[in-house]
C-alpha cells in the first residue's frame, strides 16, 4: 500500500475480525475506499487530510480519527513531510460485544471470537451499533488507548492485555464520539471487592495456566467491562499488570534458583530473553542478570 518514500505495515487476524496497520507515507494518494468495520486511527506525526461524511477533515499529530463501517473517504499527506499514523479495524460484531457486556446484556462471550461466529448471532442484541458522527476527534487519553491497542495486536500481547486495550478504546470512543453513550452496569462497593479478590485467587492459583478473560469473569460473578473496573479500583493494575506480576515473580525465583535468563523467559511465557529484560527492569529497576548475579551475596 506504500507509495514513493513511505512505507506500511500490516497485521490481520481473520478469524477474530482485527487488523492493525502502521504507515508513513508522503505521497500516497488513497482513493475514495470504505471499509466493512470501525476504524479507529491514530495520527503519530505530520497531518493528513481526507474527504468523508461531506466534509475535508485534516488529522495532526496526536489526533484520532474515528470511521464507521461502509463510510467512504479517501486521504493524502496535508503537510509536506507527510504523516505517520497507526490504525486499527474492529469488526462490527466484536464492538457490539464489548457494548454489550458493559451494559451485562449477553453471557460475557470473548468479543475477540465472535467475529468467527455468524453476524446474526448479535441480531437480536438489545444493545445497537454506535454512529460517530466526527470522524476527527482532538483527545490525547483516546489517541493513547489507540496506539496501546495497536501494540498489543501488532506485538501479539496476552489476550487479557489485548481483551483490556481494545475495551478501552471501544468504549473510549464510544464515550466521546458517538451519537448515544454507551449504558454501563456497575457493580456496588461490596460487590466490586469480592469481584475483584476472586479473580486474583482464581489468577494466582492457575498460574501459570493463562486464563482466559470470560473464566476470570465467570468467577468473578459479573461482566469483563466491572472485572476490569473492579480489579484497578481494588489492587491499582489491571488483570493483564497482575499477570505479567505474576510472571515476574516466578522470574525472580527461578533466577534466584540458577537457571539462565534465556531459559527463564520461556519457562515464563516472555517471548525472548530481552522481553523479559525489558519487563524485569521496568519492574524492579536491574536486569535478570543483575538480579541473578546478586543471588546468594
Amino acid at each position: 500500500m506504500a507509495g514513493t518514500r513511505g512505507w506500511a505495515e500490516y497485521w490481520r487476524d481473520d478469524s477474530r475480525g482485527l487488523e492493525a496497520m502502521h504507515a508513513r507515507f508522503r505521497d500516497h494518494v488513497y482513493a475514495p475506499h470504505s471499509h466493512d468495520a470501525y476504524s479507529f486511527g491514530v495520527t503519530d506525526a505530520g497531518a493528513q487530510q481526507f474527504h468523508c461524511r461531506g466534509g475535508l477533515h485534516t488529522s495532526a499529530a496526536g489526533m484520532v480519527m474515528v470511521l464507521n463501517p461502509d463510510d467512504p473517504h479517501d486521504g493524502r499527506a496535508a503537510a509536506d513531510l507527510g504523516y505517520h499514523y497507526r490504525i486499527v479495524h474492529v469488526s462490527p460484531q466484536i464492538v457490539r460485544a464489548v457494548l454489550a457486556d458493559a451494559a451485562d446484556l449477553t453471557d460475557h462471550a470473548d468479543p475477540l471470537e465472535v467475529a468467527a461466529s455468524s453476524a446474526s448471532a448479535f441480531a437480536g442484541s438489545a444493545v445497537p451499533l454506535p454512529l460517530f458522527t466526527r470522524p476527527v476527534l482532538g483527545d490525547r487519553r483516546l489517541a493513547d488507548a489507540i496506539a496501546g491497542l495497536h501494540a498489543a495486536l501488532a506485538a501479539d500481547a496476552s489476550p487479557l492485555a489485548r481483551d483490556e486495550r481494545l475495551r478501552a478504546v471501544i468504549l473510549g470512543a464510544h464515550l466521546r464520539g458517538a451519537t448515544r453513550p454507551p449504558r454501563i452496569r456497575t457493580l456496588n462497593d461490596g460487590a466490586q471487592r469480592e469481584a475483584a479478590h476472586r479473580a486474583r485467587t482464581l489468577m494466582r492459583e492457575a498460574y501459570p495456566e493463562p486464563l482466559p478473560v470470560e473464566v476470570i469473569a465467570e468467577a468473578a460473578g459479573c461482566s469483563r467491562f466491572a472485572l476490569y473496573r473492579a480489579f484497578s479500583a481494588e489492587f491499582g493494575m489491571s488483570p493483564s499488570d497482575y499477570e505479567r506480576q505474576l510472571r515476574l515473580r516466578h522470574a525472580r525465583s527461578l533466577l534466584a534458583a540458577g537457571s539462565a535468563p534465556a531459559d527463564v523467559a520461556a519457562a515464563t511465557g516472555f517471548a525472548d530473553q530481552a522481553h523479559l529484560a525489558r519487563w524485569f527492569k521496568r519492574a524492579y529497576g536491574i536486569t535478570p542478570g543483575v538480579f541473578a548475579r546478586g543471588s546468594g551475596s
